[in-house]
């Protein structure tokens, strides 16, 4: 069984290159498929989720082919199925996507329940209300949902969404796009990949207005045709490294980013004592690893990200003095990676939705698991500043949203490699 060993204690120095985001990839090469012909997206991460998405849509007929320089083309001018094979789709969370896709194109699709990260409850059901306020018929068994059209037919709607759902979001916005009429989300996600996905499907030939707000209007096309398109920088790849340097110190620049998108981590990084210079599409980080206490709370964007609560709170497990981390999308998150770090001797107590960090000077390192993605993220980055050397098991989950992870740790001088066991 394949393991990290990390020997901590080694700053971060010199630069890094973000992959293009994962987040946006796997909505986007979904989307591919309402294009009835060839498209070219660009900047596409070479990551395990990629990888499942692509031979799922090969599979459906789809003809893919990837380049060296990280491009994928796709001609979906063939599409044998709308009902995508069940072992692949339960691999993954965001093959949720093919529901919305398969829907809009051809007016029905067979999809069974997504898998992926397990760290909170997930429903889709946000997801369904949409469908069904376009027209569907909604058939959900606890292995599958069955989506035809309703007695009068797919269109344009009007959803109001009872919670921000950045999933139900995109996955109404493909939908949507080739019904007639005109669909009006309220209450929409507004994270930036988000705003990626709308700007895909309109370099297609789509009619989307609003992405970025919290009213996003569709008017449906007859049709999408071929392009090419590159995807944004990984906030949240960034957003890990940043958090590394913070907390191991050192002295890296980070390239290939948009540094709007990623002042809401930035800014929680300098109120705990690192330094950030900003450039046109790269971000300056130096921190000595003497990071002081602070409060987070996890929002939608543009607040704090779920996805970095748990690489933030490495950092405050080596700061000084006592930390406070309100998780308000996944309340369960912190059971993923919590207990792991105590066992690297971190101080955290958890009250409800709330963890209480107390620092400690510096982590010890240990066999942990990694419990989801960005838990093991999370514990990469206490191996890197702990005394001593650190195992991290089910390294499979990290594989499925960081590319070329310890190539890219290693250039930077951290002491990290993968053994069999």
């Amino acid at each position: 069984m394949a393991r990290y060993e990390i020997h901590g204690g080694t700053p971060l120095r010199g630069s890094v290159t973000i992959s293009g985001a994962k987040n946006a990839a796997v909505a986007i090469l979904p989307a591919a498929i309402l294009i009835e012909g060839k498209c070219r997206v660009e900047n596409v991460p070479d990551i395990s989720d990629v990888r499942i998405l692509l031979e799922i849509l090969s599979d459906l007929g789809v003809v893919v082919e990837r380049f060296p320089d990280g491009s994928v083309t796709l001609d979906s001018t063939v599409i044998r199925s709308t009902r995508p094979s069940p072992e692949l789709v339960k691999k993954m969370r965001a093959s949720y996507y093919l529901m919305g896709v398969l829907l809009s194109r051809f007016g029905e699709a067979d999809v069974a329940l997504p898998g992926g990260c397990n760290f909170a409850s997930r429903p889709i059901d946000q997801h369904i209300k949409g469908f069904k306020a376009l027209g569907a018929n909604v058939d959900e068994t606890e292995e599958y949902v069955r989506l035809s059209p309703g007695e009068n037919g797919l269109q344009g709607a009007r959803v109001n969404l009872d919670v921000v759902s950045v999933g139900a979001t995109m996955n109404i916005i493909m939908a949507a796009t080739l019904l007639p009429g005109q669909t009006v989300i309220e209450n929409a996600a507004k994270e930036p990949h988000i705003v990626d996905l709308a700007n895909f499907l309109n370099t297609m030939g789509a009619n989307i207005s609003g992405a970025g707000t919290d009213t996003i209007k569709i008017r449906g096309v007859e049709k999408l045709s071929g392009g090419t398109y590159a995807i944004i920088p990984d906030q949240i790849e960034a957003g890990t490294y940043l958090a590394a340097v913070a907390a191991v110190g050192g002295d890296v620049l980070v390239k290939n980013v948009i540094p709007k998108h990623m002042e809401c981590i930035t800014s929680k990084l300098q109120e705990m004592g690192a330094t950030i210079e900003n450039f046109d599409d790269a971000i300056r980080i130096t921190s000595t690893g003497n990071l002081t206490c602070t409060t987070v709370k996890t929002r939608p964007y543009p607040g704090f990200p779920t996805d970095m609560q748990a690489q933030i709170c490495v950092c405050m497990t080596v700061a000084d003095g006592v930390s406070n981390l309100t998780e308000n999308v996944y309340e369960t998150r912190f059971f993923g990676y919590c207990n792991e770090l105590a066992a690297m001797g971190a101080d955290i107590q958890i009250n409800g939705k709330t963890a209480i960090v107390t620092g400690t000077p510096r982590l010890s390192g240990a066999s942990v698991t990694a419990k989801d993605l960005r838990a093991g993220a999370a514990l990469i980055i206490a191996g890197l500043t702990a005394r001593g050397t650190t195992y991290v098991d089910n390294i499979h989950y990290v594989e499925r949203g960081y590319e070329r992870l310890i190539e890219k740790m290693t250039a930077l001088g951290a002491d990290i490699r993968v053994i069999e066991e």
